[in-house]
């Protein structure tokens, strides 16, 4: 079986290791089928066909792909120049991709669809989702609860829906939660690999990163604690199942 690929924006390591290790447990995926690659430590391979992989998981991370390029760290450059440049292989191929919270910037960005910090951004912590109509007909969202919880915390937003894109999840404060372009890419703005201990861990660490004030810290991860989070990972474990 060809493993998955999975890519991390992050480069803070504690965090990076937190994520990889909770995607591996939502997909349901040892290690062995996996191949992990941190693109602030490393760039993509040359030559890289994801043809050879079974699909393609983005992880979030603290970039913007709406920010000008001189309010970017040279390191925000160079992982956003890296993902960007293996979108063109993966929605002209519609081959199997995840792209998590950062990963639904990207996808929209590479569509030309409008990413900003206009409009719907969300504080870290629970959010109250509700599928589409259009959800009922696809295979990572049918037969799921129509209201569901789901762990979010972004600064810029889509602000429109994708050229080319389907709905499939929406919420009060950030209409678009989930999308599908073609058959088989899929991004999401919340975060499907998070539980609460995940986001606790988080919110530790980007306590200073200008996404909650940071006096906030334990009153957040209170009510992180306090929400019943489930469904966003049931997603995460279709598309591996599905893909894999």
């Amino acid at each position: 079986m060809k493993p998955f690929l999975i890519l991390q924006l992050r480069p803070e390591t504690d965090a990076a290791d937190d994520e990889f290790a909770a995607i591996l447990r939502k997909c349901a995926l040892p290690a062995g089928r996996a191949r992990r690659i941190r693109l602030d430590c490393e760039d993509l391979p040359a030559g890289l066909d994801v043809t050879d992989y079974a699909g393609v998981i983005v992880g979030g991370g603290p970039g913007c792909v709406s920010d000008p390029p001189d309010r970017k760290t040279a390191m925000d450059i160079r992982i956003e120049t890296q993902i960007m440049g293996l979108m063109p292989q993966i929605t002209d191929r519609d081959h199997p991709f995840m792209g998590c919270c950062y990963g639904l910037g990207i996808l929209a960005h590479h569509l030309g669809g409008e990413v900003s910090k206009a409009r719907f951004g969300e504080p870290v912590g629970p959010s109250d989702c509700t599928l589409t109509e259009e959800a009922a007909n696809d295979p990572l969202t049918a037969g799921l609860p129509a209201a569901f919880q789901s762990f979010v915390g972004h600064k810029e937003a889509v602000q429109a829906l994708p050229p080319g894109c389907v709905h499939l999840v929406r919420s009060e404060p950030c209409p678009f939660q989930m999308v599908r372009f073609g058959r088989n890419v899929y991004a999401t703005q919340f975060h499907p690999e998070a539980d609460a201990h995940d986001f606790e861990r988080r919110i530790r660490i980007y306590r200073d990163h200008g996404y909650f004030p940071p006096d906030e810290a334990d009153a957040l991860i209170a009510v992180c604690h306090a929400s019943s989070v489930t469904v966003p990972g049931e997603i995460l474990r279709r598309f591996a199942a599905r893909y894999g």
